[in-house]
C-alpha cells in the first residue's frame, strides 16, 4: 500500500448533468466537492462516475485504491454486475469502501450486506442533528457530541441492513424520527462505513463537520498490514498427525 492513502471517489453523475437544481448546489458534481476534500486531508484523491468506461472503476484503478467512496440514486440498475462484483472482490480483499446517503440501494452495498437497504424517506429540508454515540471512534475524532444539519432529506427506521459492527452516529429529525446514520461493517479483510447525510439539493458535502466524518472514515478504512490468506488448499499440519 502507498505510504499516501488513496481514495477513488465515484459518484453516479447523472443528476448534475439533469437536475438543475442540483447543478447550482454541485456545479461541477458531488464527486469534486469531496476529492477536494480529501485532497486537503493530505489524500491521493481521483474520480470516477457511471458514464465512463467501466464506470471508471477499472481493475487498474481498484487495484490502486485503498478507499472507495460512493454516491448513487437515481441509476443504481445502470451499474454492470461485472463492475459491482469487481468492487466487492476488491472489499474482501481489504480495500475500504465509504457507502453515502441513497447508495443504501446500491448493488455494491446491498451484495455486501445481504439485505434489502430499504427504509423510510420524506423529502422536506427539514432539520438533522447528528448524535455522536460512540465517542471513542476513530471516526468521529474532533468532532462535537453532535452536530446539526440545516436542511436535509428524512431517513426513518427501520433501516434493513444487518445490525453493524459499530455504530457510531444516530440521526434526529425535526419531523422526530430517529436513523442510524453511521454504521460499520467489517467484510472479509475490508471495513465499510455507512453515513447517512448527503441529498444532492443540499449543501450537505460542503459543510466541515459532514467532511471531517469522511476524512476520518477513509483513515480508518483504509487497509494496514494485512494477512496473507489462503483458501482451497491443504496445508501441511503443524503437529505430527497419528
Amino acid at each position: 500500500m502507498s505510504s499516501t492513502l488513496r481514495v477513488t471517489v465515484w459518484n453516479e453523475g447523472r443528476h448534475e448533468k439533469t437536475h438543475e437544481e442540483v447543478r447550482r448546489v454541485y456545479p461541477h458534481g458531488i464527486h469534486t466537492v469531496l476529492a477536494e476534500a480529501f485532497r486537503g486531508a493530505g489524500f491521493e484523491a481521483r474520480t470516477a462516475t457511471l458514464d465512463e468506461p467501466e464506470h471508471g472503476l477499472t481493475e487498474k484503478v481498484l487495484a490502486e485504491t485503498d478507499v472507495l467512496t460512493w454516491w448513487g440514486h437515481m441509476a443504481h440498475q445502470d451499474v454492470s454486475d461485472e463492475i459491482v462484483n469487481r468492487v466487492a472482490k476488491r472489499v474482501l480483499e481489504g480495500m475500504g469502501l465509504i457507502v453515502l446517503h441513497s447508495g443504501h440501494m446500491s448493488k455494491p452495498f446491498l451484495k455486501l450486506m445481504g439485505t434489502t437497504g430499504a427504509l423510510k424517506w420524506r423529502e422536506a429540508g427539514e432539520k438533522e442533528r447528528l448524535w455522536v454515540v460512540d465517542p471513542s471512534h476513530p471516526i468521529v475524532a474532533g468532532l462535537p457530541e453532535y452536530f446539526e444539519l440545516p436542511h436535509e432529506e428524512m431517513y426513518g427506521e427501520f433501516f434493513d441492513v444487518p445490525a453493524p459492527d459499530q455504530l457510531v452516529l444516530v440521526s434526529w429529525f425535526q419531523g422526530g424520527e430517529v436513523f442510524r446514520s453511521g454504521c460499520c461493517w467489517n467484510r472479509g479483510l475490508g471495513k465499510i462505513f455507512y453515513f447517512r447525510p448527503g441529498h444532492e439539493t443540499f449543501p450537505t458535502y460542503y459543510q466541515k463537520e459532514v467532511q471531517q466524518v469522511l476524512i476520518n472514515a477513509v483513515r480508518w478504512a483504509a487497509p494496514g498490514d494485512l494477512p496473507k490468506i489462503t483458501f482451497w488448499h491443504k496445508p501441511e499440519p503443524l503437529e505430527k498427525l497419528g
